[in-house]
C-alpha cells in the first residue's frame, strides 16, 4: 500500500512539474510581446509617475479627483455658480459641512493625547474609519453608532476613545446604516482631495488597505541618518503625498500594461489562428494569457524596482515612494491566482460556491411553494383528522367501526366507492369497488 501512495505521490508531483513549465501554450512570440507591453508599461512608470510631487501623472490624477469631487459636491446640492469661489476648495468646504462626522479629530490634542504621533498630515492614515475600503466602512459604521473613534498610533496599537457626540439618527436599524454608510462616503469625498484650509496640494486620503502598514512595526530601514520601522516609512511615504491620488497615477501603467497585453493576444488568436470573435475573450480561462499577464506585470515590477533602488541612493523613504505599490500588488494577485488555479485549490472553491448557490436557489423556490399553502384550511383539516383518530380509539365493535366510517365519508363528502348496501353490493361478483 506504501508503495502504491509513493508511485501516486511521484507521478503528481511530476504532472504539476509539466503543467508548471510545458502547459502554459505560449510560444516566443507571446512572450516577447508581453515583455515589450511590461516594458512600455514600466517606462511609462519611470519617466511619467515618478514620486510624489514630480510626478506628471499625478498632476493629471490630482485634477481628476478635484473634478470628482466638484462633481458629487454639485449632485449632492452644492451650488457651483452661487459660491464665492466655484474651485475645489469651495466643494470640500460644502462636503465638509454637510458630513461631518465624530471621528475627525486631527492631531494628537485632540484626543487628549491619548493618540501619539498623529499630525494633520497623517491623521487620515491614523483614523481608520477614513479609508476607502471595508476597514474603512466597518470602523466608520462603529464610531458613529458607538459615538467613538478609531486610531492606529505610533506603536501600532488600535486605539478606540469615546467621543461623547451624538451617535446616528433614524427610525430604525436600516435608516440609520444607510445614513452611516452615505455619511461615511460624503466625508471621504471631502477629505480625498485635501482639506478646504489646506495650504496646497492638502492631505489626501490612503490607497485601499494601506492603513494596515501602520500595524507593521517590525523591519528596520534607513530613513536619511534614522532607522525606523515599515509603519513609521509607511506614514513618512503618506505625509510625502503617497496617498490615494498618487495611487490613481500609479494604476495607469498598471492597466495599460494590462489591456494591451489582453488585446495583443486576442488579436493573434483571432487573425493569426483563426478562432471566432466568441472564443477570443481574454479571460482567466486560458493559461497562455495568465502566463502572459504575469510576465507583463513582472517585467513592470522589476523596471520599477530597479528604478526605485538606483534613484533611492540607499534612502528607503525615497526608494518606498517611487516605488508602485499599485503594480506590486497586481503582480502578486496574479501569481497567487495562478497557484490556486494549477493546485486545484481555485477550482475547489468555486464548485463550493456553486453549490451554495443552487441551494439557495432551492430554498427560493421551497419558500416560494411555501406560500402558496393555504394554513387555514391545513390547520382546519388537521383538527378534523385529530378529531377522526380520537374517534377511532374509541371504537370496539365492527358495528361501531361501519357507522363511524359511514359517518366520515358522508361528513367530508367523499362519495363512496358502492352502491346501495354494501354486503348487497358485495354479494354480487360483477360489482368492483371504485375510489375516486
Amino acid at each position: 500500500m506504501q508503495g502504491i501512495n509513493a508511485e501516486s505521490l511521484v507521478k503528481e508531483c511530476d504532472e504539476n512539474r509539466l503543467l508548471l513549465q510545458k502547459q502554459d501554450k505560449c510560444d516566443t512570440t507571446d512572450y516577447l510581446a508581453a515583455v515589450a507591453c511590461g516594458a512600455a508599461g514600466g517606462f511609462m512608470d519611470i519617466f511619467l509617475v515618478g514620486a510624489p510631487g514630480s510626478s506628471v501623472l499625478g498632476k493629471w490624477s490630482d485634477k481628476q479627483v478635484d473634478n470628482a469631487v466638484m462633481g458629487f459636491a454639485k449632485i449632492t446640492g452644492w451650488n457651483k455658480d452661487g459660491s464665492k469661489s466655484g474651485n475645489v476648495k469651495s466643494a470640500i468646504g460644502y462636503l465638509e459641512k454637510n458630513f461631518k462626522v465624530n471621528y475627525d479629530q486631527k492631531c494628537s490634542s485632540d484626543t487628549g493625547y491619548m493618540v501619539d504621533g498623529m499630525t494633520t498630515k497623517n491623521h487620515h492614515m491614523r483614523s481608520l474609519a477614513h479609508s476607502p475600503d471595508i476597514v474603512g466602512l466597518f470602523f466608520s459604521i462603529l464610531n458613529q453608532f458607538t459615538s467613538t473613534s478609531s486610531f492606529i498610533d505610533i506603536k501600532g496599537q488600535i486605539i478606540t476613545l469615546s467621543t461623547g457626540e451624538p451617535g446616528l439618527t433614524g427610525d430604525n436599524i436600516i435608516s440609520r446604516l444607510f445614513c452611516g454608510i452615505t455619511n461615511w462616503l460624503g466625508h471621504i469625498m471631502s477629505d480625498v482631495a485635501g482639506s478646504s484650509g489646506a495650504k496646497g496640494r492638502g492631505s489626501g486620503i490612503v490607497m485601499p488597505f494601506y492603513e494596515l502598514f501602520g500595524l507593521c512595526k517590525f523591519g528596520r530601514f534607513n530613513i536619511g541618518k534614522d532607522k525606523q520601522d515599515l509603519a513609521i516609512l509607511a506614514t513618512r511615504a503618506f505625509q510625502e503625498g503617497y496617498d490615494f491620488r498618487y495611487g490613481l497615477a500609479q494604476a495607469v501603467p498598471v492597466i495599460i500594461t494590462d489591456l494591451s497585453i489582453r488585446l495583443v493576444w486576442a488579436l493573434r488568436q483571432h487573425f493569426q489562428f483563426g478562432r471566432p470573435v466568441s472564443e477570443c475573450r481574454p479571460d482567466k480561462s486560458h493559461a497562455d494569457l495568465r502566463v502572459m499577464l504575469l510576465f507583463g506585470n513582472g517585467t513592470l515590477c522589476v523596471m520599477d524596482g530597479f528604478d526605485a533602488a538606483v534613484r533611492s541612493g540607499g534612502d528607503m523613504l525615497k526608494f518606498f515612494t517611487r516605488l508602485n505599490i499599485v503594480a506590486w500588488g497586481r503582480f502578486m494577485l496574479l501569481v497567487l491566482k495562478e497557484i490556486f488555479i494549477r493546485t486545484g485549490l481555485n477550482g475547489s472553491i468555486q464548485k463550493s460556491i456553486d453549490a451554495y448557490k443552487r441551494i439557495n436557489n432551492a430554498l427560493v423556490v421551497y419558500l416560494g411553494e411555501l406560500e402558496k399553502i393555504d394554513f387555514e384550511l391545513f390547520e382546519k383539516e388537521t383538527m378534523a383528522l385529530k378529531k377522526v383518530t380520537e374517534d377511532f380509539g374509541k371504537i370496539n365493535t365492527p358495528e361501531k367501526l361501519n357507522i363511524m366510517l359511514h359517518e366520515i365519508y358522508d361528513n367530508m363528502g367523499i362519495e363512496k366507492p358502492w352502491q346501495g348496501g354494501f354486503d348487497s353490493f358485495m354479494a354480487d361478483k360483477n360489482n368492483r369497488l371504485v375510489f375516486k
